[in-house]
């Protein structure tokens, strides 16, 4: 193997990944607890400075380092920028800079608010029509968060999985407030840009069980949950 070729491989992939979706949706914890694995219980809007995108310096957006090992290829280390993109961005005259020249983005909405949900289309109309002149337009993912509140769900699994599929996008659930699947997340978007095959084990190498007990009203019939523990992504479109 030639000097410029160890070289090519030793160079640091540095990946812009935009978070989107309606304000209260998540974006901002899911973020938090995948740079520093917190959760604030503390709500505020947020909104990002296209004008300092430099991760130390701008407050409004994270940055971590990832060990990506892909099947018969060599360690690839890549550094992820999150922009967290504020909800009320959206209808912004920065949108597009906040936006463009993003390798992945995630469209978040909280499943207890059939409302975050439905303006999803308008996440992925912005982003499509601000990314369509990139030479390779982002991978784009819907994530459906706060799972943990499984008994407030408003947007059930079949209405998520048939967004995804009508719109050739992956679709994961993670839950901010626990932690589980949002590394698993971070990780295979971040896998797909690069196109590196993840194994099973690093997949679920970040999954967090969570046990406690559910109250259930007498008055009503006992819903049937869904298993968040197993998998990240109830559907993958590839």
């Amino acid at each position: 193997m030639s000097d410029d070729e160890v070289d090519q491989i030793a160079e640091e992939v540095v990946l812009k990944i935009v978070v989107c979706g309606d304000g209260s949706s998540g974006k901002t914890s899911i973020c938090t607890r995948f740079a520093k694995d917190d959760f604030d219980r503390t709500y505020y809007q947020r909104d990002v400075d296209a004008q300092k995108d430099t991760p130390n310096r701008t407050r409004d957006t994270t940055e971590t380092q990832e060990q990506l090992t892909g099947v018969g290829c060599a360690d690839n280390e890549a550094r992820q920028t999150v922009w967290d993109i504020g909800g009320q961005s959206i209808a912004g005259e920065m949108i597009d800079k906040y936006i463009y020249g993003s390798h992945a983005a995630m469209i978040v909405y909280d499943v207890t608010n059939i409302s975050s949900f439905d303006n999803c289309q308008d996440w992925l109309n912005v982003i499509r029509r601000v990314t369509k002149t990139q030479e390779k337009p982002p991978n784009i993912v819907l994530v459906g968060n706060k799972v943990d509140e499984e008994r407030l769900r408003k947007v059930s699994v079949d209405v998520h999985c048939s967004f995804a599929r009508q719109h050739d996008l992956k679709a994961f659930y993670v839950s901010a407030k626990t932690g589980d699947s949002v590394l698993m997340t971070f990780r295979q978007v971040a896998a797909d840009v690069l196109k590196i095959v993840l194994t099973r084990v690093d997949q679920e190498a970040d999954i967090v069980i969570v046990q406690g007990e559910v109250a259930h009203d007498v008055r009503e019939p006992r819903k049937r949950t869904v298993d968040q523990s197993r998998s990240t992504a109830v559907c993958s479109i590839q």
